[in-house]
């Protein structure tokens, strides 16, 4: 499987640290509103990469934070005169529910920044204890120079970075190019106890202590948009290695930039959309397909007109799997023996799921492994019948089915009843237990379980919900 590695900019071969094991942390949002589709595609391309990885059967240890204190939090929570706890309570939740709706799967563990602050402030000292950082009137600062390495994934130069750039007169680093590790507590921002006074986190911390702490202080593969390469994972990676002494990750993945309508995604442009806003418009799973429709380090364009082509797409599959499902499912008498058809056909199956699995082994490359799907479906819709065995209908579903999970498309909808219908099929299900024809009560209640629908016997009546 080869791996396109930022830190050394080629494809690699993937070979993880402990055999049959991976240790992979992405960065989450900073919660201070609704997510936006440029925060989406890490989203959904690295649970996608998660998702392959377990295919091939991997123990996936997938780690994923959620930055719940930072200046726009509590920018937030003062413009809403609440506090900043509330807003990141608020948001967490929401990005939690867009991450259902694009069938995100949750992560190991889903860390938050001000869960581990105790980690922060034992990582800080270590890095003061070994002369990277120093402590200026209850700021932290980290010596950028002292780590040899600095610049190595972004391939930046420290003197080239801070050329112009001067100390303002009030400024107590050492060197422009230092970073802040903590910063002291201003009047009412949230603020916690440390060796250097009341204050708080800077924001490149938490993900080193995070990933230290639930994965250990090297790690398979580091994630994230393209965006954070520098400055975000650049400190990282100064950080980690000054404090463990060990190489931080050993694969850096980073994803490209969306663009809305061949423009840069921003508010003062008015091209800026939340998932919520999205999901208003389209389905949540034609975003997930659109945004593997191309290679996460491609840039990738934004429209209407491209959403509407991934939504008629995604039809196709989920149009060919009903198909296949009614064919499957109807009282046709499956006499059909092609014989060498078949064996030809199945052969054909064989090499097309080959070719999914060659893409996403060819550095995720799921533009490829969408087209060898519609390969597959447009094979079945030529080969597959009434008159077809079942076993060969029920093969295919399954490659269409296993493939699509893979990359996280659900290509069967879920029929879901409206209440009326339910209320009907238990007013319906009661009168035949009157009649004491508890077969078909049975068979009413087993086909409202199959739907989602639990119900429950009470001497008030029957009560149901959804599952």
């Amino acid at each position: 499987m080869k791996v396109y590695n930022t830190l050394n900019n080629r494809k690699e071969e993937f070979v993880p640290i402990e055999e049959g094991k991976v240790r992979m942390y992405v960065c989450g949002p900073t919660v201070y509103n609704y997510i936006h589709i440029g925060n989406a595609r890490p989203m959904i391309v690295f649970d996608t990469v998660r998702r392959y990885l377990e295919y091939k059967g991997y123990d996936v240890n997938y780690v994923s934070n959620f930055t719940d204190v930072d200046d726009k939090i509590i920018a937030k929570s003062i413009e809403e005169g609440v506090t900043a706890a509330e807003i990141a309570e608020r948001y967490t939740k929401a990005a939690i529910e867009d991450m259902e709706g694009m069938n995100v799967r949750p992560a190991t563990v889903h860390p938050k920044a001000t869960e581990e602050i105790d980690g922060m402030i034992d990582m800080i000292q270590t890095l003061i204890d070994k002369g990277y950082a120093y402590e200026k009137n209850g700021t932290v600062f980290y010596r950028t120079r002292k780590f040899k390495g600095y610049g190595k994934l972004s391939g930046k130069n420290l003197d080239d970075l801070s050329a112009g750039i001067r100390i303002a007169v009030d400024d107590e680093k050492e060197d422009p190019m230092d970073f802040v590790l903590w910063k002291p507590k201003k009047e009412g921002e949230p603020s916690w106890t440390s060796p250097w006074g009341e204050g708080r986190p800077g924001w490149h911390i938490e993900c080193s202590v995070m990933s230290n702490k639930y994965l250990g202080s090297s790690i398979d593969i580091h994630a994230g948009g393209e965006d954070l390469i520098f400055p975000h994972h650049e400190n990282e990676i100064a950080q980690s290695e000054a404090a463990n002494g060990v190489p931080f990750s050993n694969y850096w993945m980073h994803n490209a930039f969306l663009n809305i309508n061949n423009h840069k995604m921003s508010k003062s442009a008015g091209n800026f959309f939340t998932v919520k806003e999205i999901a208003a418009k389209y389905p949540l799973q034609v975003l997930r397909f659109f945004m593997l429709s191309a290679h996460y380090r491609s840039p990738l364009n934004f429209s209407d007109d491209l959403m509407a082509s991934a939504a008629a797409s995604l039809e196709r599959i989920r149009n060919a799997v009903s198909r296949l499902r009614f064919i499957a499912d109807s009282d046709t008498e499956k006499t059909s023996d092609n014989g060498s058809t078949d064996e030809e056909y199945r052969s054909k199956l064989l090499e097309l799921k080959n070719k999914f699995e060659a893409a996403m082994e060819d550095d995720f490359n799921t533009a490829d492994a969408i087209a060898a799907i519609f390969e597959i479906v447009k094979a079945a819709n030529s080969h597959i019948d009434s008159r077809s065995s079942a076993e060969i209908i029920n093969e295919t579903l399954d490659t269409i089915i296993s493939l699509c999970g893979i990359l996280g498309i659900i290509c069967e909808e879920k029929e879901e009843l409206l209440d009326a219908d339910i209320e009907a099929l238990i007013n319906e299900r009661q009168a035949a237990r009157k009649e004491r024809n508890f077969a078909r009560a049975d068979e009413i209640r087993d086909e409202l379980e199959k739907k989602g629908i639990i119900l429950e016997d009470t001497r008030e009546g029957v009560r149901w919900k959804r599952a």
